[in-house]
C-alpha cells in the first residue's frame, strides 16, 4: 500500500468520524457544563481530567495525521514532506482504574477514540512499511527500470 493507495473517500470518512468524536469528547469532558461535578469525588474529577486529556490528545493526533493525508492527496504536500511530517504518535491507552469510575457512555467514547486511533495507526504502519520497502521514489523507479530490462533480456 502506498499513500496514493489510500483513497480520498477513506480519508474523508475517517476525518468526518474524527471530527464528530472530537466534538463528543469536548462535550463529555467539559467539566464546566456539568453542574454535578462539584458534588463528585476527587477521584472521579481526576479520572475525568486524565482520561479527557488522553482522549482529546488521541483524537487530535488522528486529526493531524488525516489533515496531512488530505494535504498530500490535494497536492499541497510532497511525498517526502508527508513522510517527514506525518507520523502518528504511539497510543497511550486509558487507565482501567480510571475507566471504572466513569459513566458507561464516557467509557464507550474513550473506547471509540482508541479504536479510531488503532485503525489509523494500522494505515500509518502500512504506509511506512511500504515506504521502507520501496525506498525513495528514485530507488523505486530504478527497480522498475531494472525489472523492465530484465524481462526483455
Amino acid at each position: 500500500m502506498s499513500a496514493s493507495d489510500i483513497s480520498e473517500d477513506i480519508i474523508e470518512d475517517l476525518y468526518a468520524e474524527a471530527l464528530l468524536l472530537a466534538d463528543d469528547a469536548r462535550a463529555a469532558f467539559d467539566m464546566r457544563v456539568d453542574g454535578n461535578i462539584d458534588s463528585c469525588g476527587d477521584r472521579l474529577r481526576i479520572a475525568l481530567s486524565i482520561e479527557g486529556l488522553r482522549t482529546t490528545t488521541r483524537v487530535m493526533h488522528v486529526l493531524a495525521w488525516l489533515l496531512n493525508q488530505r494535504a498530500y492527496l490535494s497536492g499541497e504536500l510532497s511525498h517526502a514532506q508527508l513522510r517527514r511530517h506525518n507520523s502518528l504518535p504511539e497510543e497511550r491507552l486509558s487507565d482501567p482504574a480510571n475507566l471504572g469510575l466513569l459513566e458507561p457512555e464516557t467509557q464507550a467514547l474513550i473506547r471509540e477514540s482508541e479504536e479510531l486511533h488503532a485503525r489509523v495507526a494500522r494505515l500509518d504502519h502500512d504506509l511506512r512499511a511500504q515506504g521502507t520497502r520501496d525506498g525513495t521514489p528514485v530507488l523505486s523507479m530504478h527497480g522498475r527500470i531494472a525489472a523492465a530490462f530484465a524481462s526483455h533480456g
